[in-house]
């Protein structure tokens, strides 16, 4: 698996390349990965919060937890969350003036870097034909055409507005193209926060230590069946339970919504098996790894095709956006070509559909994903590199332009193992990067991303504030 650490190794692969990968993420291998001589503290100004803090305070009057979506609170890093006032290139700014290098890219969809200048142009344009029709518009055809020529399991696309929503639609197909229920889904795989999928969920459900969400009724996730990561024979016994029932299996094909968990060697292979043995549809949500790991996403990176397949973050670059697409007979069922009902409003809006665009044009550029192989290897390297050094039991892994780490020897094959992470040391940690200029994102179970923005300065700036915050603990 390429940049995995595996069997005390790392053994990056190039995407040219079929992936040969061994189990999951392991603890990080004694070989030696260069220390950069940057100073952290060059041009350093006084790290202050005072803006932040009032602006947090004044938003808990007015928003539940002061916020729009959890993990943004920092509840499980503790210290004062950040406001923030502009983002550039792989850059931020917050309201007080802090300046932060960003490995949380809007949490995906920044991968060619944020405010990118042709986007912005090209969004420019838009508007001044208008924000939204509520109406067919060509902009639709062409990321529709965009995606379908990218994604090796999509031959018909429906755009929607978020990965929530994508997620909702491709489950209520699978059940009604298979005319059953019954559902498998992972621990610690997030597929957004309908009542079917909050169940064993990941992503903010983990990082707040939530069980099963209140107001979710236990009709709504009674067809819902769980399997721990990687865990094939347990996948095997729910199939035999439960015969003839099971519509679909869906997963995070990469896990990153409880920190980067990849999958094992004969996983992906085993339920494309299976599936196709009994008739039920297995789905890739790749809200997160799509046009991340590959410009096909997961599944041209590993070369297994599921039959659905859900996108978000990257194919509107940074606007609000969602897809879900598959085989065209299966496609078909949804309304108006078929009877399963599915709308939005702002669905396919000119102006994510024109960020999207632009953002796909730039990706299939010539060596941007090598690019983003070599830079995420040099960081993922050399802050395990830092921990080792440091005395720290650390393990992780990346491949392509996503990346993570646990506070725990390892390996790390699921949820449970991800668990054994130090989430205490992890939030000392991330306060101090924060201080030093550095923006992960606010939780131990997320993953992390680069983008083609990020440069070999940045990099090099990481690892040195990692190599003395580590040094610090």
């Amino acid at each position: 698996m390429a940049g995995v650490a595996s069997l005390g190794l790392v053994c990056p692969v190039k995407l040219s390349q079929k992936p040969r990968y061994s189990p999951s993420l392991t603890r990080h291998s004694s070989s030696s990965v260069k220390m950069m001589s940057v100073s952290v503290d060059q041009d350093k100004k006084t790290f202050t919060l005072d803006k932040s803090k009032q602006a947090f305070e004044a938003a808990k009057e007015l928003m539940p937890g002061g916020v729009n979506s959890p993990v943004r609170a920092f509840k499980s890093v503790g210290g004062q969350p950040i406001v923030i006032d502009s983002v550039k290139g792989s850059h931020m700014w917050d309201i007080d003036g802090n300046e932060y290098i960003d490995y949380v890219g809007s949490w995906g969809p920044a991968i060619i870097g944020h405010a990118d200048d042709e986007v912005l142009k090209a969004l420019a344009e838009t508007m001044k034909k208008g924000t939204s029709f509520g109406a067919p518009c060509l902009l639709e055809n062409v990321l529709a055409e965009m995606v379908i020529s990218a994604v090796p399991s999509i031959e018909m696309v429906r755009f929607v507005n978020s990965g929530t929503e994508a997620c909702m639609g491709v489950l209520r197909l699978a059940r009604a193209f298979t005319g059953r229920q019954k559902i498998i889904k992972f621990e610690g795989c997030y597929h957004g926060h309908a009542d079917p999928f909050l169940v064993k969920a990941g992503s903010g459900v983990a990082t707040l230590g939530l069980p099963d969400s209140p107001g979710v009724p236990k009709a709504a996730t009674y067809d819902t069946l769980t399997s721990p990561y990687n865990d094939i024979q347990t996948v095997i016994s729910l199939f035999e339970e439960h015969k003839g029932e099971i519509a679909a299996i869906i997963l995070e094909p990469v896990v990153g919504n409880s920190g980067f968990i990849t999958p094992t060697v004969d996983f992906l292979n085993a339920l494309r098996k299976i599936t196709k043995e009994n008739d039920t549809l297995l789905i890739f949500d790749e809200v997160m790894t799509g046009f991340r790991l590959s410009y096909g996403g997961a599944q041209e990176y590993f070369g297994i095709t599921p039959d659905l397949t859900t996108l978000g973050k990257i194919i509107g670059g940074g606007l609000p956006v969602g897809a879900y697409g598959g085989r065209r007979e299966i496609m078909e069922m949804v309304a108006p070509a078929g009877p399963m009902y599915q709308a939005g409003t702002l669905s396919g809006n000119p102006l994510a559909m024109t960020a999207g665009i632009h953002t796909l044009k730039r990706l299939k550029q010539a060596g941007n994903y090598e690019y983003l192989d070599k830079i995420t290897s040099e960081l993922i390297n050399g802050i395990l590199e830092a921990g080792k050094n440091a005395g720290h039991a650390m393990c992780g892994g990346y491949i392509s332009g996503m990346f993570g780490f646990f506070f725990t020897e390892g390996p790390v094959y699921n949820f449970d193992d991800a668990k054994k992470s130090d989430t205490a040391k992890f939030a000392k940690f991330y306060r101090g990067m924060l201080e030093e200029g550095v923006y992960f994102a606010p939780s131990q179970f997320e993953a992390g991303f680069t983008s083609l923005a990020h440069s070999s300065e940045d990099i090099q700036r990481t690892i040195a504030a990692a190599d003395k915050v580590l040094r610090q603990l």
